[in-house]
């Protein structure tokens, strides 16, 4: 018997949502969306407060020494709990949070399952916190998107209005964890959702606010990363045009090296193997570079503040740093290793994103281009100036988001006045890249399937039909050894032309169009002589209940055909698809990318 409160909360929750439906949908999306933020900027702190209450656990194990053990030991202790808890309790994999919420945009109707309100803050938290060496931001985007979305089920709103909280959700979370409510926008505009309205942008605005606003009081007013700007000189423009293209090909190598890596250790198929082999091989780059221990940001602020040797930290290599040409090659393999590092935490068990370390690698590239050209002598440069504006080119390059890039950088490191070379890096950086390689690092896979929302309103739209919601079942089946009297029974109450024919098991063997057989279906005397098998085609192709929309149409192109049968994987027929029913659906999809 359910408590008392149960059915008290029950009832005010109807009242609310009564209460709700009563308001102008714009209002109704505003108040929605100030809620999402609450609770994404809410998510953004414990996930922070998560972190740091680990980090002043371990932390006084690992200072003062140079030769510490315990580096080899934690980062593997913290993907190991990550991993039972998504094995034994979560059930789920919530890895690659991005691309997660880019899936459930294009292929789940915007919808998440409740855990991820709270699974992804939790696994990152333990995963981070014992020095997992991934991002914090691909876990909140994730989370942030899970609350818009249940909350938009909970209250029953419609796709299009579920679809906007989702977003509201992905940017509040981004906000929140950076204060950078522009970039949260930005973030969201350019890698998860397109065509956005004016009036869409509103709840946007209201949702990563409140969740900035909440970040601001209970992690106070500082910068998310400390630096000293130097001043901005004009002359220096032909260097940071030079900083662009080695931050583009920098992003290649991240983007490319990360796809490979995940493939490579997908191989390892048991999972305590493959947690074991990660697991040595991050606390062994761990233990010899420091900088790779957890997120990495307190090294990339010293590098943005000038201070090397902190950045550096306490390591085995400490002696030979203080060689001028020793710091760049540490920091060049730091900056190659953070790859790796990254790789084997998520592959391992861990949970966290590819948005940090883009930012980690980004920062130490640039310092590293930097300290070479001063080594040189070629120029004089702010190697904190190249360090910050690093960050930026190797992010619009990696994600292939430069106005991201440029607010996100600008806002978590107060570095508005080198608002020109942000731009200039960032700019070149994307340029470069996408020259190369077409897809940013969240999309690279789900590309590959068709599943992926482009800037293109036609692919969009095609992306957003799915093939299971097209299926015609109303077809009268008939049977391969059926006889003509048989199908003349069918015909008698179909109310369609077409008659599929399937053997014993229900798997498909081809069809009958009632054209076909008009010159025989009235020849009584041929009832018992003639079966379906001698009647029936072959269909001009068939189409996958699990194929994209992109893939159904490219069939109805090459066989000019306007109905296809539809299968599943085990070949059993389960109904039609027409064009003319997808350019229907195509028509409402259409309305709503244009008016979203």
């Amino acid at each position: 018997m359910r408590p008392r409160s149960y059915f008290i909360f029950k009832k005010l929750f109807i009242r609310l949502i009564v209460w709700t439906r009563k308001l102008s949908e714009a209002k109704m999306m505003l108040l929605f969306a100030v809620v999402v933020g609450l609770g994404s900027g809410f998510a953004a702190v414990l996930l922070k407060v998560f972190i740091s209450l680990i980090h002043k656990l371990i932390m006084p194990t690992l200072e003062g020494h140079s030769f510490n053990i315990l580096y080899l030991v934690y980062p593997g202790i913290g993907m190991f709990i990550s991993f039972l808890l998504l094995k034994f309790v979560i059930k789920d994999d919530i890895g690659h949070g991005v691309t997660k919420v880019l899936l459930s945009l294009s292929k789940k109707k915007s919808r998440i399952k409740a855990h991820n309100t709270w699974s992804s803050v939790l696994t990152s938290a333990i995963t981070i916190g014992f020095g997992g060496s991934v991002g914090t931001e691909a876990p909140i985007v994730y989370a942030g998107a899970a609350i818009g979305s249940n909350i938009a089920r909970a209250f029953g709103l419609s796709y299009k209005n579920m679809t906007i909280l989702l977003g509201c959700g992905a940017a509040g979370g981004l906000a929140g964890i950076f204060k950078a409510p522009m970039a949260g926008i930005l973030f969201t505009l350019e890698i998860l959702l397109f065509n956005i309205s004016m009036s869409s942008i509103i709840p946007f605005l209201a949702s990563t606010i409140t969740a900035t606003v909440v970040s601001y009081a209970f992690l106070g007013n500082a910068v998310s990363i400390g630096n000293q700007v130097d001043p901005f000189l004009m002359n220096s423009i032909p260097l940071y045009l030079l900083l662009g293209v080695f931050c583009g090909f920098v992003s290649l190598y991240f983007t490319r090296t990360t796809i490979r890596l995940e493939d490579k250790i997908k191989l390892i198929k048991n999972p305590y193997i493959k947690w074991a082999i990660c697991s040595s091989a991050l606390g062994l780059l761990v233990f010899l570079f420091p900088p790779l221990f957890g997120e990495g940001y307190e090294s990339l602020s010293f590098l943005l503040q000038g201070d090397v040797s902190k950045a550096a930290g306490i390591t085995i290599f400490g002696t030979l740093l203080s060689k001028a040409w020793v710091v760049p090659l540490f920091f060049t393999l730091a900056l190659l290793l953070k790859v790796f590092s990254m790789s084997f935490t998520n592959a391992g068990g861990g949970v966290g994103g590819t948005f940090g370390p883009t930012l980690i690698v980004g920062g130490i590239a640039g310092f590293v281009l930097a300290r070479i050209i001063n080594l040189i002598g070629i120029a004089e440069v702010s190697e904190c100036n190249f360090a910050l504006v690093g960050m930026a080119g190797l992010m619009s390059g990696v994600m292939q988001a430069p106005m991201t890039a440029i607010f996100l950088i600008a806002e978590i490191t107060g570095g508005y006045s080198l608002f020109m070379p942000l731009i200039i890096t960032s700019t070149i950086s994307y340029a470069t890249i996408h020259s190369i390689e077409p897809y940013s690092i969240y999309t690279k896979r789900i590309a590959k399937m068709g599943a992926l929302l482009t800037h293109d309103s036609d692919q969009s739209v095609l992306t957003l039909l799915n093939t299971c919601d097209l299926v015609e079942k109303k077809f009268i089946k008939v049977n391969l050894d059926d006889t003509l009297g048989d199908l003349v029974k069918a015909v008698s109450v179909s109310v369609r032309n077409i008659f599929p024919v399937v053997d014993k098991k229900g798997r498909f063997q081809g069809y009958i169009l009632l054209d076909d057989i008009r010159k025989v279906m009235f020849d009584s005397s041929l009832y018992d002589k003639v079966y379906v098998y001698s009647l029936m085609k072959n269909a001009p192709a068939k189409v996958n209940i699990n194929d994209s929309m992109e893939s159904v149409m490219h069939k109805f192109e090459t066989t000019e055909a306007w109905n296809l049968p539809v299968v599943d994987e085990d070949n059993k027929y389960l109904g039609f698809v027409s064009k003319s029913r997808i350019f229907s659906k195509y028509r409402e999809k259409l309305h709503f990318v244009s008016h979203n």
